[in-house]
């Protein structure tokens, strides 16, 4: 009897052992970078589900991290601080405008680099910004104009049905 609880409990080590083993590997490889690099800021009017750890791009390829989201209680705008790559030097003029990967995707923040001679230094502030469209917001657009259409059209068949010839 004790020799089969000495053989359970090797046994559930081993198991404890192999369990800390992959998560130590997962954590290790999930292909996410560092947020070391120079830190930059952004506010903006709405950033929609933008979250800390969402990629920055650059052209499509990540380089850095959204490290916060918080709100500035002055302006009422979200302020994105976030890092890029020490050797990406961003012109003053440069634009950020928070993306979506598809309509599932997850949101990220695109830098644009502008043509100005100067470079933003560390901790340094992207001046131009365009917020998160919101889907929902963007169909119901649609819907009243599609609606508003169909109302025109018909008013329009309905005044030439109506006019003598």
């Amino acid at each position: 009897m004790a020799s089969r609880s000495i053989g359970e409990v090797a046994t559930g080590v081993l198991v404890l052992a192999a369990t800390a083993g992959f998560l130590v590997y997962a954590l290790g490889n999930t292909g996410r970078s560092s947020t070391s690099g120079m830190e930059l800021q952004a506010k903006f009017d709405n950033i929609g589900s933008l979250a800390s750890g969402a990629d920055v791009k650059i052209g499509g390829v990540a380089v850095g991290r959204v490290v916060t989201t918080t709100i500035d209680p002055q302006s009422y705008q979200a302020v994105v601080r976030f890092t890029v790559q020490p050797n990406i030097k961003l012109p003053t003029d440069s634009s950020a405008q928070i993306s979506t990967g598809g309509l599932l995707g997850g949101a990220f923040l695109t830098l644009s680099p502008g043509g100005a001679e100067a470079t933003l230094a560390n901790g340094g502030t992207v001046g131009i910004t365009q917020s998160a469209s919101n889907l929902e917001d963007l169909l119901g657009k649609f819907i009243f104009n599609v609606g508003s259409l169909a109302d025109a059209t018909q008013q329009s068949l309905k005044q030439k049905a109506d006019s003598p010839k």
